[in-house]
């Protein structure tokens, strides 16, 4: 049997060098995810799919796709791809768990400068208008002596905690589970109460997984609880908040500022999402969007996707991935 590999969107020469030994290669070369019909279309006799953010993996399609034995995610969240529904049609799930970590808690640091010191605003006023030199404009927060809440203390939370050890700001952290007093010590921060971190964070930063009890967690009676002229980070999902109650609250002065590189219309699970990003958060100057480059480190997107065709070449020679999140029986897959 010649196994059929989709890449549903661009990928690294160097990867599909890497599987072009193991099957018949079906190339997405365009800078674009494919519509639903062509995905489709690709993967009507596929064995494995290499996917993304980008596509949605339900059971209406996965019995169009009878043959699919791999769905290997170049991702770390996986609200896109019903887990359970591949595991009724057989159909191994394989995440990126680790290589994003580092990168989206580096951007976060640079989205909270940029949105606190008013980088975006300064750098367009000297375009479009002008520079005559220094003015008394453009003042704005700073992290420095801030106190920092970090809501989420996985492993994206804990890197975030870990940069910000180079500032002289009291760091916070918001979970359901204690971090270790060791690792409390190692990263200077401490476990408080929700309540308490919206009462006395400058910043607060979203490290959430998309879950049903956090969609929305970020609504107008969270913001309202929040200190005044704090600013809010979001580098993790874009369902996390709503993002009407965010232009509301800067419209209103009570948010000092958002940055975010995730936004509602990415959450292609969520079937009442938003098909764009609210209009007013786009023309505020309040804001800072950057398009989900949280991982876009050309190096890391690069492993990203050959951990993914490694968990593919793994199923390939009969051995289960160790990045699969559903336990079948390889003998189910075969």
């Amino acid at each position: 049997m010649t196994f059929k590999i989709v890449l549903a969107n661009k990928v690294h020469d160097t990867i599909t060098s890497k599987l072009e030994p193991f099957g018949q290669l079906a190339l997405n070369k365009t800078d674009h995810p494919y519509s639903r019909d062509d995905l489709l279309k690709n993967c009507a006799d596929a064995h494995a799919l290499m996917a993304f953010m980008t596509e949605t993996i339900d059971e209406a399609f996965l019995e169009a796709c009878p043959n699919l034995k791999i769905i290997a995610g170049a991702l770390k969240g996986y609200n896109n791809i019903d887990v359970d529904a591949c595991s009724k049609h057989g159909v191994i799930v394989t995440i990126v768990p680790d290589l994003l970590t580092e990168p989206t808690a580096e951007l976060t640091i640079g989205l909270m400068i940029s949105v606190a010191r008013k980088v975006i605003a300064g750098d367009q006023f000297i375009r479009q208008e002008g520079f005559q030199g220094w003015r008394p404009k453009f003042y704005g927060g700073s992290i420095q002596g801030s106190t920092i809440a970090v809501l989420g203390a996985g492993a994206v939370g804990q890197a975030i905690l870990k940069m910000l050890k180079g500032f002289d700001c009291k760091k916070l952290y918001v979970d359901k589970e204690a971090l270790s007093p060791q690792t409390e010590h190692d990263l200077e921060t401490k476990k408080v109460s929700l309540e308490e971190a919206q009462k006395t964070a400058d910043f607060i930063i979203l490290a959430l997984h998309l879950m049903h009890e956090t969609f929305h967690l970020i609504n107008q009676g969270f913001i309202t609880s929040m200190k005044p002229d704090s600013y809010l980070i979001n580098p993790a999902r874009g369902s996390l908040v709503d993002e009407a109650a965010i232009a509301d609250a800067l419209e209103q002065g009570h948010l000092a500022g958002y940055a975010a590189d995730t936004f509602e219309m990415e959450d292609w699970a969520v079937e009442q999402r938003p098909r764009t990003i609210n209009e007013r958060l786009l023309t505020s100057k309040k804001t800072v969007l950057t398009p989900h480059i949280g991982s876009a480190v050309r190096a890391v997107r690069e492993e990203i996707e050959h951990s993914a065709a490694c968990s593919i070449i793994s199923l390939i020679n009969g051995t289960m991935p160790d990045t699969a999140v559903n336990n079948l029986d390889l003998k189910i897959v075969g």
